[in-house]
């Protein structure tokens, strides 16, 4: 389905971005990993599919995503597909005692991140008249939560972000969407979470699967959905 599609993913060395990537090379494309330095993607991937390039950069720095990103669509001669993978999570204070240092990292990590990649981006597929673009942002964007006041305004501003891009770029043919996980299967979930129900949470290859069908040429009439994918929980 995705046979020489050109694929930029950022957070590619986290456990949902493994995912993705594995995803799409599987399915035949030429994928762009991106994360923020090159000892954890060479840990992540010690053996490197030699069709993909391995890249390291500051994705809440906007000089250094566009440089970066421009230099891989230069290599990889266009982009088809982007996927941003990368985000965090952090419990904080209550909203009166939220630190600059956690808003900062919260919003620059899952939002800023999202305005940056645009930038690097989106010029090159409007050049290529069409594009796909799948953001992530979480089923916590939907309210709030105590001691989660920054994480999920943070969350609710991806949505915000992909319903905004949505509406000025599908006359252009660009498909923007995003998804809404519940509580994914990682080892670190686990660990913080020992004794919740795991077989209720998300398993990081179905999130995937249902990025690809967003990037997908049967998702091309979806533009600005939010997709709750929020297993049994």
């Amino acid at each position: 389905m995705f046979k020489d599609k050109r694929v930029i993913v950022t957070g590619g060395a986290g456990i949902l971005g493994q995912a993705v990537v594995d995803y799409y090379q599987t399915g035949g494309a030429v994928v762009a990993v991106l994360d923020y330095s090159d000892e954890l993607l060479d840990t992540t991937y010690p053996k490197k599919n030699d069709n993909n390039l391995y890249l390291s950069c500051d994705l809440t720095d906007r000089a250094s995503s566009v440089d970066i990103t421009r230099s891989a669509i230069k290599k990889m001669g266009g982009v088809d597909i982007l996927c941003n993978i990368a985000g965090g999570f952090l419990m904080g204070e209550d909203v009166h005692e939220t630190k600059e240092q956690t808003w900062d990292f919260l919003f620059d990590l899952n939002a800023r991140s999202i305005m940056n990649m645009a930038s690097a981006v989106v010029p090159s597929m409007l050049d290529n008249h069409g594009g796909k673009i799948v953001n992530v942002a979480a089923r916590a964007a939907n309210a709030g939560g105590a001691k989660m006041g920054a994480y999920t305004a943070s969350k609710a501003a991806v949505v915000r972000l992909t319903e905004s891009m949505a509406l000025e770029l599908r006359e252009q043919n660009i498909n923007v969407n995003c998804v809404m996980p519940g509580i994914i299967d990682t080892p670190r979930n686990r660990n913080d979470m020992p004794d919740a129900d795991h077989a209720k949470w998300v398993l990081p290859l179905d999130l995937a699967k249902v990025i690809g069908f967003l990037t997908s040429v049967d998702a091309s009439s979806v533009h600005g959905a939010s997709i709750p994918v929020d297993a049994l929980s």
